[in-house]
């Protein structure tokens, strides 16, 4: 029997101290809901984590990006909806003056006036249509590009063209000059615009159909990335507690043979008296 060292009361400590870290860990754990906290906790699945993370974050900001892309083409499309009603209406005073009914200086005055109006109209709305201080419709912008993805090559480009009435082709044309025949032929320049202005917002239409498509795969994603990254990092609470109470219980016995351990020594006076 030996006193200078404690044998078992040294081997008692140590696992009265492991059990101890063990239930921190696990009390942290049960704490945070989280598996891994530290990089020592899991080395490897954090690293891991962090990457998927970096991804959902990416595709749920491609997500927001595309409904920013659907509200600036909304935007351009409802001002050419605009242009084509005002199209139409111009095409419709066109064929009213090109009907030998209205011959009078102020009859063609009349009409004029109003497809004058009309056309400046159609400026207007080319150069003021714009989405947070970005022109859409008067040339200034050729294309915009909308990331639409976590990473750099994930992008998609909308083109846009000017819409103004030189670009339509319509910026000469007058009602109040020439023959019923002379106006007549201005429908087919008219008809011309209208079907310009219905290609352009036909591929504006495309370009939004497609990023809703966008926005349900990009959150589709997000959805999977998320749940496989919470397998790695999130904790399973109804285990860690299992593992919280065998390691208090642990303690609480390391405890109890601790203090049994100290009491050992003591035998030793009985040798000595």
């Amino acid at each position: 029997m030996i006193i200078n060292h404690n044998i078992a009361a040294l081997n008692t400590h140590r696992q009265l101290g492991s059990a101890t870290n063990a239930q921190s860990k696990s009390m942290e754990k049960l704490a945070s809901g989280l598996r891994i906290n530290k990089a020592g906790d899991d080395a490897a699945g954090l690293a891991i984590s962090e990457k998927m993370r970096g991804q959902i974050r990416g595709l749920d900001m491609g997500s927001k990006n595309a409904q920013d892309g659907i509200s600036l083409i909304q935007t351009a499309e409802g001002a050419l909806n605009e242009t084509h009603s005002i199209l139409q209406r111009m095409r419709e005073l066109a064929v009213q003056a090109s009907n030998d009914t209205n011959t009078t200086t102020e009859d063609r005055k009349a009409l004029n006036d109003e497809f004058t109006e009309l056309r400046n109209e159609i400026d207007r709305i080319s150069e003021q249509t714009e989405f947070n201080t970005k022109k859409l419709l008067n040339g200034s912008v050729s294309s915009v590009t909308f990331q639409i993805g976590a990473n750099s090559t994930q992008t998609l480009t909308v083109n846009l063209l000017k819409m103004d009435k030189v670009e339509l082709g319509i910026d000469s044309i007058a009602l109040n000059t020439g023959t019923a025949g002379d106006i007549s032929a201005h429908i087919s320049t008219l008809d011309d615009a209208i079907n310009e202005v219905s290609d352009f917002r036909s591929n504006l239409g495309a370009n939004q159909n497609r990023l809703e498509h966008t926005i349900n795969n990009l959150n589709t994603a997000s959805e999977n990335l998320t749940a496989a990254e919470s397998r790695i990092r999130d904790v399973d609470m109804a285990k860690e507690m299992m593992e919280q109470t065998k390691n208090s219980i642990l303690s609480q016995a390391a405890q109890a043979m601790l203090a049994q351990a100290n009491q050992q020594p003591q035998g030793v006076l009985q040798l000595l008296r």
